[in-house]
């Protein structure tokens, strides 16, 4: 609930063509989208992306590009000596792919570098004329009570005091803006897990912490204001408060694909979890390479704009890493990649 003198912004209309919530962009003569390298004045946006339907972040550049090269394969689009170039080359902010109707970006680590990224690609969609165009998130996360490499479908994000909205000062007044994900698209992910049944899923709750450390409850930062028993306590509260896993960067992507209309889901994968244990709840932090969540259509790519299905849209699984957690031993406890 936001708190009196919030403004409230309510979700955009899932309009075909891709808008924009800023009356400001249109007046602009040359749009440059600096940190991906792109400008409208260099560069044909329609001729080089008005045919994307899904639009896949993801944390680091070498997993995106893996993630790409992996869809390649699956949509039959792959042949010998194919390269996938960045697109975004003349930049190191961030990484963009792309193949057939499949775009793949990086936003790096935490709310304002993926609230960047958003901000661009969006405008990106938008000058392109991009139409029908699904956005799904796909990364590691800490997992709170799951199966080893479970995933979690994400239904809202939360904050850290599970609240379920995104809160940003604009102009020095408190904005507040919903952090509900598409719910046929959950349901549609929830069958496409069913159909492949090769790892549990779950639909809940993600947490979105502001940090790594304190804002996830964990022992082995440079600072720790809390005892173990405060952390299992706030563990338990938050899995009964609905929440299956924490990250860094699902409350401001519900929130921009919301405030825009877009259509977007959140997949998070866990490592497996510490060894059995009494409760309270035990966290994982460490998930297989974000190429094992990808897209996997068994119709040509011509169908790709269709409604999302499970021959549109799949799950793989890939080769798990070893367990990354934050159990009663947090000297056991390694630093995720993200």
């Amino acid at each position: 609930m936001a708190s009196p003198g919030a403004e409230t912004e309510k979700p955009g209309n899932h309009n075909d063509f891709v808008q924009l919530c800023n009356p400001h962009v249109a007046a602009i003569k040359e749009d440059v989208l600096y940190h991906f390298s792109l400008s409208t004045s260099t560069h044909d946006f329609p001729t080089m992306f008005g045919d994307v339907k899904f639009v896949c972040v993801g944390g680091s550049p070498s997993r995106m590009k893996a993630f790409i090269k992996y869809i390649a394969v699956e949509l039959g689009l792959d042949h010998p000596g194919a390269e996938y170039p960045n697109i975004c080359e003349g930049t190191d902010r961030y990484a963009m792919f792309k193949v057939g109707p499949v775009l793949s970006v990086s936003h790096g680590m935490g709310i304002p570098s993926i609230a960047i990224m958003l901000h661009k690609l969006i405008k990106l969609l938008y000058h392109a004329r991009c139409s029908d165009v699904t956005l799904i998130r796909i990364g590691t996360s800490g997992g709170i009570v799951l199966e080893p490499g479970s995933v979690v479908i994400t239904r809202q994000a939360v904050d850290g005091c599970f609240k379920q909205e995104f809160e940003q000062i604009v102009l020095g007044k408190r904005m507040v803006r919903n952090t509900h994900l598409d719910d046929r698209l959950v349901q549609e992910l929830v069958r496409c897990s069913a159909d492949l049944g090769e790892f549990p899923t779950v639909v809940g709750n993600t947490m979105c912490t502001l940090d790594f450390y304190e804002g996830q409850g964990r022992l082995d930062g440079a600072l720790c204001s809390y005892a173990e028993k405060d952390k299992q306590e706030y563990l338990r509260a938050a899995y009964e408060a609905g929440t299956r896993n924490i990250e860094m960067e699902s409350s401001v992507f519900a929130a921009m694909c919301n405030a825009c209309g877009l259509r977007g889901g959140s997949l998070g994968r866990s490592s497996p979890n510490c060894p059995p244990s009494p409760p309270p709840p035990r966290v994982s932090s460490r998930a297989p390479p974000i190429a094992s969540l990808g897209l996997a259509p068994a119709l040509p790519p011509r169908r790709v704009s269709g409604p999302l299905r499970w021959d549109l849209l799949g799950l793989s699984r890939g080769p798990r890493q070893g367990p990354q957690c934050l159990c009663r031993d947090s000297r056991a406890t390694e630093r995720p990649e993200r």
